[in-house]
């Protein structure tokens, strides 16, 4: 049994008017307008919850996302009001906007699979002929998908979207414009700590006409990093990259005969390899932040996150 992790919670907060648990977060609804986002340490690969929990993978995916959140914030407002524990944001509660816009600078993940099978359009955006995986495209690109609530998101194009009304033209304009910005920003951030930032998606959410920036950005779960150094060298011998995303884990689950499908078994998780991805994420704290990571008190994991949240809704509500 792991005590020194937050596998779920169960909690009763003062107030609380709903409760959502997603793949890796538990949120909780304060009075309609406060959201509790407990960043969980499950770990899911291929749509799938595996069946250990992560030590410390919360508390660093929490902890990059505050930063950048903050790093952004002259772009465009987001829902952060506090962060009151290591693992825990707490913030607006937005009507989210029911697409996830996601960026791509260079043709990796998703974008190659489709771009080998021979497809050159991608969310009705052309991709240019004679790329090779890894490679920058000319402009990044933006290829939205649908939020599933459950199973796979979906590719959709802009134009798409427009025509079943998802979104709003005026509002999806901004959402294309503010997706860039916090891209290009995203990418001199990560250019300073010797990074390049691959793709990422972020989620958008409405507080009446003012749009803001919501859930978490520019962590190992939501982008990929390469590193700058040798990236060139890299892709002039066709090389794979070095990565600083979760695909060391997609790859380790693939190795051992697991990619999510019916049928298919979660390979055995042993106490060394769970320790191997926490430090993983560690250094990737490390790596993208600048900064040492500083372990958090998990001794009581379970009974610090709640004493931290009733304490920052005391002051809030």
């Amino acid at each position: 049994m792991q005590t020194n992790v937050i596998r779920e919670t169960n909690f009763n907060f003062p107030g609380q008017t709903a409760y959502y648990k997603g793949k890796v977060r538990d949120v909780y609804t304060i009075d309609n307008n406060l959201l509790v986002m407990i960043v969980s340490d499950r770990i899911s690969a291929f749509d799938v919850v595996l069946p250990k929990a992560i030590p410390f993978k919360g508390q660093v995916l929490n902890q990059i996302a505050a930063k950048f959140l903050k790093a952004t914030e002259d772009i465009l407002p987001n829902w952060v009001t506090a962060v009151p524990d290591p693992s825990v944001t707490v913030g607006k509660m937005c009507e989210s906007f029911k697409v996830e816009m996601v960026i791509r600078g260079y043709l990796s993940g998703h974008a190659w699979r489709e771009y080998k099978e021979g497809k050159r359009i991608l969310c009705g955006v052309v991709m240019p002929d004679g790329m090779k995986e890894n490679d920058k495209f000319p402009e990044p690109i933006i290829t939205p998908t649908t939020k599933a609530s459950f199973g796979h998101d979906e590719d959709i194009s802009r134009e798409e979207i427009l025509a079943q009304g998802i979104v709003s033209e005026v509002d999806y304009l901004k959402l294309e414009d503010y997706t860039r910005k916090i891209f290009q920003r995203g990418t001199e951030i990560a250019a300073d700590k010797g990074l390049i930032l691959v793709d990422t998606k972020y989620e958008f959410g409405k507080v009446g006409d003012e749009i803001y920036l919501i859930d978490e950005i520019h962590t190992p779960d939501s982008s990929r990093y390469f590193y700058n150094d040798g990236y060139v060298e890299r892709q002039e011998k066709g090389e794979k990259q070095k990565q600083l995303s979760k695909e060391f884990l997609r790859e380790w689950l693939i190795e051992n005969g697991f990619q999510g499908k019916e049928g298919q078994q979660i390979p055995e998780m042993t106490d060394d390899l769970i320790n191997q991805i926490s430090e993983r994420y560690i250094e990737l704290y490390e790596h993208i932040t600048g900064e040492k990571f500083i372990k958090s008190d998990v001794s009581d994991v379970i009974q610090r996150v709640e004493g931290n949240i009733n304490k920052a809704i005391a002051q809030l509500v």
